[in-house]
């Protein structure tokens, strides 16, 4: 399947590595117009350098901006004041015995998982269905369904951002705008690799360390493997394209199987 995005410009938040940099490789090769979303100009510059590598014909435009923040989200829709897909993928995750999360760590997932997605939503969708087309994507997790217990105040966050999908697909129904969620599985990135290492034996070569974590603590995976973060990028770069204008309002998964569900 051939997806062509040219004319259409996207921004992928939290996209200077990992997941959110596949997304926005995927976005450029397709055509897409990309904005690369970071918090520090340092980094934001350097994952465009990264991307123009990758994809040397590609439109990139940098937006340096906290979106976590109420500030940062203003900045961002002021240096980029329209968008046709917007990539809400910014989290942040790590492992917490369930009563040490403190009350400021319940909130800094929140607003870092829910509320920033929100504030994006709500300032781009008008925008999209006044054009009569765009796409709003949510990057949860397997998380979301199947709370882990070393994490339960990231379970919760991604499975109030399915909440916050259903409902804005609502919002957007019969304009010509989709809204959905992919439901990412373990995927292989920077952090998931140092909480991997937080859970089994530091001094395990990674690969041995890899299949460790999975059998231990991801048992249910029928992939039995990390997902690549291009994989998930694979479905993001879908759904954001004309061939999926009948897909809304679902939690699509890219989870290698890892949710014991016969359905999406």
């Amino acid at each position: 399947m051939h997806v062509d995005l040219t004319g259409r410009t996207a921004l992928v938040t939290g996209s200077t590595q990992g997941i959110g940099a596949a997304i926005a490789t995927g976005l450029a090769r397709a055509g897409a117009t990309v904005a690369v979303n970071g918090r520090t100009p340092d980094g934001v510059a350097a994952a465009v350098k990264r991307l123009r590598a990758e994809v040397p014909d590609a439109e990139v435009v940098p937006v340096a901006a906290d979106v976590a923040s109420e500030e940062g989200a203003a900045l961002a829709v002021e240096l980029l004041p329209d968008v046709d897909v917007l990539v809400n993928n910014l989290g942040i995750f790590e492992s917490r015995p369930a009563l040490e999360i403190t009350d400021e760590e319940w909130r800094r997932y929140f607003e870092v998982n829910v509320l920033a997605a929100v504030r994006l939503t709500r300032a781009y969708l008008p925008g999209m269905t006044a054009r009569g087309w765009g796409r709003v994507q949510y990057i949860a997790s397997d998380s979301a369904v199947v709370t882990p217990a070393e994490m339960i105040h990231y379970g919760v966050s991604k499975t109030a951002l399915l909440a916050v999908n259903r409902g804005f697909a609502k919002e957007a129904a019969g304009t010509g705008v989709t809204v959905n969620a992919v439901i990412a599985g373990p995927t292989r990135t920077g952090g998931v690799e140092d909480f991997v290492y937080e859970l089994v034996d530091r001094d395990l070569p990674w690969e041995e360390a890899q299949r460790v974590f999975m059998r231990e603590h991801r048992p249910q995976s029928l992939l039995q493997r990390l997902i690549e973060p291009e994989e998930i990028a694979h479905m993001v770069v879908y759904l954001s394209s004309p061939q999926a204008s009948a897909t809304t309002g679902g939690a699509v998964r890219v989870d290698g199987g890892y949710v014991d569900s016969i359905l999406p």
